[in-house]
């Protein structure tokens, strides 16, 4: 598609996203199937993984950052006695070890060691980048390189089921998690390592995943349609407070000028006129309207 043929369109998209596919792969096919001329996502998942991707068009990309970092939720299966190079079912076996006898009691255990502030080391197949270049890149010419570990939360993690070799978890967790590493380590606490076999994400921040938005149910769609399925611009904020902009501060407001407000002091603030909303701004303790972040509706 040309690029003149691309709208002007903006608002949010709850993709929920195939296995199989990386997620610049799946933004790019709902970027062309809303034909908007820009977008962007929330968070990658692994192609191995599933679930919500939340997709940022036009002007919502400007509030994705607040989704980045904002905590996650998923469903995870780890398959014990075998340790993989990548954590996951794609890669390579490395080892396999003999997974003693499980029992709710010896798993609970030892997953309360996990739970609340950790330490995680990120795993060399991973996006980050040293000197310019992806470690996963690195990884796959046989390279490994020292990493610092970093602190994340595990706000929640519960076993929701378990056979004699694999455990089915529910985490949530901050952002910069890696829940490949944390499958891995709790297959290393159990004594016999462990990698993912499945990861399926269910909640981004304030979003829960629509089992039913997928790519397949988008295609079969009008464009009319697909429209109406459409979170506000605003949506990743929604939560954020709103107040109404003075009458007639509209333009001075839109060119990014302060403005009186009879408001208490708010880091950040959604500013209306009328229904629309025209961005993100604080109130001082000058009670003074300062634009943060303009939307180009």
């Amino acid at each position: 598609m040309k690029k003149s043929a691309y709208r002007h369109l903006s608002g949010v998209f709850l993709l929920n996203k195939p296995i199989g596919m990386s997620s610049n792969g799946a933004l790019q096919k709902v970027r062309r199937l809303f034909n908007a001329q820009k977008a962007g996502h929330t968070g990658a998942l692994d192609p191995l993984a599933t679930g919500l991707l939340p997709i940022c068009l036009g002007e919502a990309t400007k509030f994705s950052h607040y989704l980045l970092d904002s905590t996650k939720r998923y469903q995870t299966t780890v398959k014990l006695g075998q340790t993989t190079t990548t954590g996951d079912i794609e890669g390579e076996v490395l080892q396999q070890r003999t997974v003693p006898l499980l029992t709710r009691e010896s798993i609970e255990q030892v997953l309360a060691q996990f739970r609340g502030d950790i330490q995680q080391v990120p795993p060399m197949y991973s996006a980050l980048k040293r000197e310019g270049r992806p470690l996963y890149e690195l990884a796959r010419q046989g390279i490994e390189i020292e990493r610092a570990a970093r602190p994340v939360t595990i706000y929640d993690l519960t076993l929701v089921s378990f056979t004699e070799d694999s455990l089915t978890l529910d985490v949530t967790c901050s952002k910069g998690t890696y829940i490949r590493v944390l499958g891995e380590e709790i297959g290393e606490a159990l004594g016999c390592g462990g990698h993912l076999t499945y990861l399926h994400r269910i909640q981004t921040g304030h979003f829960e995943i629509n089992p039913d938005y997928t790519l397949e149910y988008l295609e079969s769609l009008s464009q009319e349609q697909r429209d109406a399925l459409l979170l506000p611009v605003y949506a990743p904020v929604e939560h954020f407070p709103r107040v109404q902009l003075p009458e007639g501060r509209e333009k001075y407001f839109g060119n990014g000028q302060e403005s009186n407000i009879d408001h208490e002091a708010v880091a950040e603030v959604l500013v209306f006129d009328g229904e629309r909303c025209l961005g993100l701004a604080e109130i001082t303790d000058k009670k003074r309207l300062v634009p943060k972040r303009l939307l180009n509706l």
